[in-house]
């Protein structure tokens, strides 16, 4: 019975352990975040064949030297093989782990492909790394939208409400619509930072004096969190990233209201184009 209670208490712990969350981690969480973008599903698939072959490999390994112990040792074996090279055994260590980087290299090459080849983008997010919050800047269009940015810091724990959470949520969230491509442009204004949204499948760093691209295109509405995930400093585990996937219609909303909003901090006319030309 004790036995029995045991696997059943195990069975419950694992199922609990592996369900990995959609935008942020739960208690005992030891899978990847729910996947919401094609990317992060590329990389999770990418993430469970290496398991599967580090699984494999280990096995055979452990299984190999338990038999060279057993066949070999003093006790039943006292005549040791005089034997130094073997052709076959030679060629096939070294032609076998070959194959098996071959067939690791080819959906890496692509996955980073994927990654690095951003698609004509629906929105542009300019994102500043300082010590210690973010900055956003959305890019404005010819038709006035846009234009404006706003920083996002960390939540104190007294001043959360219902729903948010603990050293995740932040004053200003990134407001996204679903099903769009938003590329996003990321530096920053002092020391190295790193912006990471799990469930999207993005972690780039934000380097002083340089600006690096990502891009994501989320496919359900949601709250998703991120944090910095660079060493940066005193206050490191403090700056978290929050993003709200919505309707276009509620995306819409949101953009009107924002533009009002954070007026205050608009750029000069054409400013948030710079970053943009200066890539093309």
């Amino acid at each position: 019975m004790a036995i029995r209670l045991c696997a059943v208490g195990l069975v419950i712990w694992a199922g609990a352990a592996a369900a990995a969350g959609t935008g942020a981690p739960e208690p005992w969480q030891i899978a990847m975040q729910t996947p919401v973008t094609e990317v992060a599903r590329d990389i999770h698939w990418f993430h469970t064949l290496l398991m599967w072959i580090i699984t494999i490999i280990t096995v055979f390994v452990a299984g190999l030297l338990g038999y060279c112990i057993w066949r070999f040792n003093e006790k039943t074996n006292p005549t040791p093989s005089k034997t130094s090279h073997n052709t076959t055994i030679e060629v096939l260590w070294t032609v076998v782990p070959v194959l098996i980087l071959v067939m690791i290299a080819v959906p890496s090459f692509r996955l980073l492909r994927k990654q690095l080849i951003i698609p004509p983008a629906d929105i542009t997010i300019k994102t500043t790394g300082h010590s210690w919050y973010w900055e956003y800047e959305y890019a404005g269009d010819k038709d006035g939208k846009g234009g404006f940015k706003f920083d996002a810091n960390l939540v104190e724990e007294k001043d959360l409400k219902p729903g948010q959470l603990r050293l995740l949520a932040t004053d200003n969230d990134v407001v996204v619509p679903v099903n769009k491509i938003v590329r996003l442009q990321v530096t920053a204004a002092d020391v190295i930072h790193a912006f990471a949204v799990p469930s999207f499948g993005i972690k780039i760093d934000a380097m002083p004096g340089r600006m690096n691209e990502t891009w994501f295109k989320a496919e359900r509405e949601g709250v998703y969190h991120g944090q910095c995930s660079e060493l940066c400093g005193q206050r490191h585990a403090y700056m978290p990233i929050t993003v709200k996937v919505v309707s276009e219609a509620a995306y819409a909303a949101w953009l009107a209201e924002a533009q009002k909003k954070f007026a205050s901090t608009d750029a000069p006319a054409g400013a948030s184009r710079l970053a943009d030309a200066a890539v093309r």
